[in-house]
């Protein structure tokens, strides 16, 4: 399945109905006056969160979204049918925004959660409700309204409470593998994590938490260079990342500041956010320089380094013990 976080959709609600213009005819009712009845509303368009959903695929060959119109009016009274409500099923986690303007319209996280993306034309107006003392017998009645339509911009920002950030290659697919059922694909050649993926890492407590894969970061990731610029924005959610630096590099200090600086360029408090400075692949460095290389990264970087192997599963305890004190668990 392909993964789809960004959509563009226009959204129309019904036309409401036309009323009509019509008079009674009844045996011995002389005057019987107008009966015309009024238009049904058109339908609205509403989007609902659904927690089934990982992705916005179903918007990539669909982009137009229309609810039924209003049926007219009948004699008698009788008021049109209205157009049905259309339901319009989005992953959680979906930012809805105005396309032209970028206003957000709704941040749809739980499931659940609607927001009417356009709503429908009023019904319009049968002849009976133009009846006065001048006018007997009116035969005036209104056409129905047109129903709202929008263009939107639809953006997916997955729901993690952790995400786990670094260098391509750094070991995020493997550390994530081995804590949770999760199964990205892991080789050894950069960019082999092509999408976000989430795995449910359980609690002490037996409850579930979510972390997340982010595809690896590079220089210049966030004016779009690499993957990072494109899947940056699932990390905006997470209260906690966890920054993998590979032991194995020629130059761990200089892999911390790239993603450090990425982190700030691209704003939204990513900056701010806790996290956990983790050196992962132990094994590649030999015990006597493993002292010197936790050292600089900790003079770099102000902060704890917790130093683990993923691919070994060492001192990977440790490492959940001191997301869960982050998280208050």
């Amino acid at each position: 399945m392909q993964f789809i976080d960004q959509a563009r959709i226009s959204t129309r609600g019904g036309r409401g109905g036309d009323g009509i213009a019509a008079f009674r005819r009844e045996k011995y009712v002389p005057a019987g006056g107008p009966s015309g009845g009024d238009g049904g509303h058109g339908g609205h368009v509403v989007l609902e969160a659904d927690s089934n959903l990982q992705t916005l695929l179903d918007f990539k060959y669909k982009r137009l979204f229309a609810a039924d119109d209003g049926k007219r009016g009948g004699p008698n009274k009788r008021t049109g049918v209205s157009g049905r409500e259309l339901v319009i099923k989005v992953p959680c986690g979906t930012e809805v925004r105005h396309l032209t303007t970028g206003i957000l319209l709704g941040d749809l996280i739980e499931p659940g959660t609607r927001l009417v993306a356009a709503f429908g034309g009023r019904g319009g107006l049968g002849n009976a409700h133009y009846l006065s003392n001048r006018n007997r017998a009116p035969e005036k009645f209104t056409e129905g309204r047109d129903g709202e339509e929008w263009p939107l911009q639809l953006e997916l920002k997955l729901l993690a409470e952790v995400g786990i950030i670094g260098l391509p290659n750094a070991g995020k697919s493997t550390l994530i593998a081995v804590l949770s059922a999760a199964r990205p694909k892991i080789a050894d050649y950069p960019f082999t994590t092509l999408i976000p993926n989430l795995g449910v890492v359980r609690r002490p407590s037996g409850d579930g938490t979510v972390f997340a894969d982010i595809p690896g970061l590079i220089a210049g990731a966030a004016q779009g260079a690499g993957l990072g610029h494109d899947f940056l924005r699932h990390i905006e959610r997470t209260r906690l990342l966890i920054h993998l630096v590979d032991a194995g590099s020629d130059d761990p200090v200089e892999d911390l500041r790239v993603v450090e600086q990425e982190l700030k360029a691209y704003g939204h408090g990513l900056v701010d956010r806790p996290r956990l400075l983790v050196l992962n692949k132990k094994e590649l460095v030999q015990e006597s320089d493993l002292p010197g290389v936790l050292a600089d990264l900790e003079n770099a970087s102000g902060r704890n380094v917790s130093c683990i192997s993923a691919a070994m599963g060492t001192n990977l305890n440790e490492l959940l013990e001191n997301v869960w004190n982050e998280l208050g668990v």
